[in-house]
């Protein structure tokens, strides 16, 4: 924690500090970007912020649109958002959550910082419920800058793996309840061939750690 900055607002305090704190947070952040530094910067949660301005908005009579939101929170998210970045001098990595009601990742706040943030790591309640940690669903989540970042071949080795995850998904019902016949399907039964070893794979305990060669060379070593 030495050289870390806590910026904090409880859900008990009022809106206007609510809605402040984000704001502060990364202007401390810019501020030792502009010292040189790559900094990262960790927000719990866009939907909090969101919800502090909703009650601002409405507060000043503004009307409520999509799930009560009111028309400011569209333009506040982007100007909170894109102050994240590379910059001449340094960067600001910002890692930021959202919460959705009933797992409906098209609810509004999700769907506008969907389409501004370079990516999203989805998170899913039905994969927790299984014991399976990190609960990331992989097929919802993407990155934008992948292709800019990642070598040809590394890209093609976990587009396959999200393949085979693809196919199984859409065929799990018919095997969990055996109504599927072995041979039917070429590539469901390649699915099913490699799925244990995939969700193995995609497992990971809180104390282990894996280098960007090991995972690349694990995944090669599973579609082999």
């Amino acid at each position: 924690m030495a050289r870390s900055v806590l910026v904090v607002a409880t859900s008990d305090q009022p809106a206007m500090l609510r809605k402040k704190c984000p704001s502060v947070a990364t202007g401390i952040a810019e501020y030792f970007r502009d010292q040189g530094y790559d900094v990262l910067l960790m927000m719990d949660s866009l939907t909090r912020f969101a919800m502090a301005q909703r009650e601002i908005g409405l507060a000043v009579g503004e009307p409520p649109v999509a799930r009560g939101y009111t028309p400011s929170i569209y333009a506040e998210l982007p100007k909170l958002l894109e102050r994240s970045g590379n910059f001449e001098r340094g960067s600001i990595t910002g890692v930021y959550t959202v919460l959705v009601e009933g797992d409906d990742t098209n609810e509004p706040i999700a769907d506008t910082v969907r389409g501004i943030l370079d990516g999203h790591i989805v998170l899913s309640r039905r994969l927790a419920a299984a014991n399976h940690y990190p609960a990331i669903d992989v097929g919802a989540s993407i990155s934008r800058l992948m292709t800019d970042i990642v070598p040809m071949e590394n890209r093609r080795t976990a587009g396959r793996v999200r393949d085979i995850m693809s196919v199984y998904e859409k065929s799990s019902d018919l095997v969990s309840i055996g109504a599927y016949k072995a041979g039917t399907n070429p590539k469901l039964d390649y699915a099913l061939g490699k799925i244990d070893a995939i969700d193995a794979f995609l497992k990971q305990g809180v104390d282990e750690a894996f280098s960007y060669e090991e995972t690349m060379g694990e995944m090669e070593r599973i579609l082999q």
